[in-house]
């Protein structure tokens, strides 16, 4: 089983995949417009161009992408695509292409799990979380000293874990 995301748009699905695939050194494997498909002669002729599936993999991840249709679209809440980098200068420069045209949540800051950790909403809508996460870098099992003497779980440790959980489960 498999767990990727389906991203929505308002007509800039297009667009915001091929940035996308160049910023993320990606691949566009599927744009398929509304007009190509089935559903091409019941969708209005001003919509046949909009992308109803597009694609994307990248490392080993694949985003799916759709232009909803006029009167249909909401705006993406209640989640975040969560990008987790390994180099410092990477989280930085992705971060900044991101948020051009878009709107910084949280800047991108040292906080207690990670050296780097930032939230924005690009210029399609689209929220984003950044996290700068070098396994070896931090402290036992990606865990980080918080300064009280407590020490902190980072995204890693949450993904190891699940990853053990459903190991366990088979």
């Amino acid at each position: 089983m498999l767990m990727n995301l389906h991203l929505t748009f308002n007509g800039q699905c297009q667009e915001a995949f091929e940035f996308y695939s160049r910023l993320l050194d990606g691949r566009i494997t599927l744009m398929q417009t509304y007009g190509e498909s089935a559903m091409g002669e019941p969708v209005d002729k001003g919509w046949q161009d909009k992308i109803v599936h597009a694609g994307l993999v990248f490392k080993d991840r694949v985003l799916a992408g759709v232009d909803m249709l006029p009167g249909e679209y909401q705006k993406p809440q209640g989640f975040f695509v969560l990008l987790e980098i390994d180099e410092l200068p990477e989280v930085d420069r992705i971060f900044r292409a991101l948020a051009e045209g878009g709107e910084i949540k949280m800047p991108l800051q040292e906080t207690f799990w990670s050296k780097a950790f930032g939230v924005l909403v690009d210029r399609f809508g689209i929220p984003w979380e950044l996290t700068y996460t070098r396994v070896g870098e931090v402290e036992g099992n990606g865990q980080r000293e918080t300064g009280n003497g407590k020490r902190t779980a980072g995204v890693r440790d949450c993904e190891l874990g699940v990853k053990a959980e459903v190991k366990r489960a088979q």
